[in-house]
């Protein structure tokens, strides 16, 4: 039993501390390690999500992340909590999605002492800090405000990722100073701003240039308005990373899309003059597994809020370390408008470009446009779609057009799990008015099937996109061209519509393209989750 004390415990001060940093919702399940930090919970404000497995939470948190723009926040228990999260932890890592974990760990005087206790790691920080940005082990309760604020400086003030805070499990209940209402959040740093001489280069070379072209990662999330500004004062195509889609709008005449993995595409960035790139790594995974880096002919300008990336993949040759908004605001106010007729010819150049994008794809895709084109049609104009690694995702990569920021949520990059659709769109739907569409293949929702049930719990207007082929289609596709007999690609698919309903879901199926577009409209109408069953082609 413990004792009550009117000090706050460090649980207590831990929810006031979340909520001073504007948090709303956590993901977690509770176990016998969080049962004192559980004890903080009421009275809080939070709201409490639980998701059925623990990776289902940090894919939850990450959904949220990405839809938000606000950091996701997850609850874990010692040993096994952290461990089944690692996976959707490394994911956020990799797509640097500002995630915080709070985990458990064993009580200070068992650290690294190896007695056989419950949920006992020899050394758990180890296991996290190869996919977070930090990560802390508190030791002392009145250290919790200085570590929170740490935590909060990187992820909204730098390049976020996974930060990780362990809590040995005899501190939650541990008594803390002063009164609740003393503990506030720590002012957060202001973006920086380009150096005033770089932008003086910078707009220098981009207004000489005669054939620039714009680059742009998932880095530059909020930059969108400042980049379409810059793009139409210098008549540049822009082109987007898989990360980046629907952050210039892909109807605007000047925007390429996500199409960088083509050799058209491929061959008007290098022949460039002037290529300037914001907030992308430049890697195989922003130009869908093309491996051959960029050989730039002309000059190259990166921006990026990290300094390691201004030279990861490309050696430029001006760097700017600054915020990616702010950077690009400056240019746009510091460079002069072309004639008209440049922005026709490079509209028109898109416009080609994009046409011959269509001539390079792969086998199979064109079977599955016009499913792509009913997808677009079902999808609201604001809305956000959120893509596993399924056969038909790696077409809407390039060819379904979005028209908004955070529109585009998808693991098909970096570190390319399975299973993330489901619970980040739970975790995006929860964190947005928007209507969230998921789509995700039949052998990836086997991943994180459980998760069907927070929606039910959570009377979510879920659409869910079930991309049925029987298996691991690409990998049994990749098998075929290697020509390596298929194993283990080939799989025995449950009844999803009759699976559905078994969790109080709805379900339908569907084979024509022609359906999708009601289907999605009437799941959006409900007050649960839809599984959508496609038969693939």
């Amino acid at each position: 039993m413990v004792l009550m004390s009117s000090a706050p415990t460090c649980a207590q001060v831990l929810m006031r501390l979340l909520r001073e940093y504007q948090v709303e919702k956590v993901f977690g399940i509770p176990g016998v390690h969080t049962i004192e930090l559980y004890r903080g919970l009421p009275g809080s404000d939070l709201m409490h999500i639980t998701p059925r497995h623990e990776q289902g939470a940090a894919f939850m948190a990450d959904g949220y992340a990405r839809a938000s723009g606000k950091p996701g926040v997850c609850f874990l228990i010692t040993g096994p909590g952290l461990t089944n999260a690692a996976t959707a932890m490394a994911q956020a890592y990799s797509d640097s999605i500002p995630m915080l974990v709070i985990s458990a760990v064993n009580r200070r005087e068992d650290l690294g002492m190896g007695r056989g206790r419950l949920h006992e790691l020899p050394r758990q920080s180890d296991a996290s800090r190869g996919f977070c940005i930090w990560q802390h082990t508190l030791t002392q309760a009145e250290q919790l405000p200085e570590v929170m604020a740490r935590a909060f400086q990187l992820l909204l003030s730098s390049r976020p990722g996974p930060v990780h805070i362990e809590i040995p499990i005899d501190l939650f209940p541990a008594p803390m100073s002063g009164n609740l209402d003393d503990y506030r959040a720590a002012p957060s740093a202001m973006v920086p701003a380009a150096n005033a001489t770089a932008i003086a280069t910078a707009t220098q070379w981009l207004q000489a240039a005669e054939r620039p072209v714009i680059l742009l990662g998932g880095g530059a999330q909020s930059a969108g308005e400042a980049a379409t500004q810059v793009s139409e004062k210098i008549a540049a195509p822009v082109f987007l990373s898989l990360a980046a889609k629907g952050v210039v709008d892909e109807r605007h005449p000047l925007c390429g899309g996500a199409n960088l993995s083509f050799d058209c595409v491929r061959e008007r960035v290098e022949a460039a003059d002037v290529v300037l790139a914001v907030g992308t790594e430049l890697s195989e995974t922003d130009r869908n597994l093309v491996r051959e880096d960029y050989a730039f002919s002309g000059k190259l300008i990166r921006i990026d809020i990290d300094p390691a990336q201004l030279v990861c993949n490309a050696q430029p040759d001006l760097a700017i370390c600054a915020d990616a908004a702010e950077s690009l605001q400056q240019l746009s106010e510091a460079l002069v408008q072309c004639e008209e007729s440049s922005k026709q010819r490079a509209e028109e150049e898109v416009s080609q470009l994009t046409g011959n994008c269509r001539k390079e794809w792969w086998e199979g895709s064109e079977e599955r446009f016009p499913w792509i084109e009913a997808l677009r049609e079902a999808l609201p104009d604001k809305g956000i779609l959120v893509t596993d690694s399924t056969q038909l995702a790696y077409n809407t990569n390039h060819a379904l057009p979005l028209y908004h920021p955070r529109s585009h949520i998808t693991c098909t990059t970096g570190y390319g799990t399975l299973g993330f659709a489901l619970p980040a769109s739970i975790g995006a739907k929860l964190s947005s008015e928007r209507d969230v569409v998921a789509l995700i293949g039949d052998g990836g929702l086997m991943f994180t099937l459980g998760e069907l049930a927070v929606a039910v719990e959570q009377q979510l207007p879920l659409p869910i996109l079930v991309w049925n082929n029987s298996g691991y289609g690409e990998i049994r596709d990749f098998m075929d061209a290697a020509e390596v007999p298929q194993e283990g690609v080939n799989l025995r698919t449950p009844d999803f519509v009759a699976l559905a309903k078994s969790f109080g879901a709805e379900g339908c199926r569907i084979d024509k393209p022609q359906q999708l577009a009601t289907a999605v409209a009437e799941a959006l109408q409900r007050k649960t989750p839809t599984i959508i069953e496609i038969t693939a082609p």
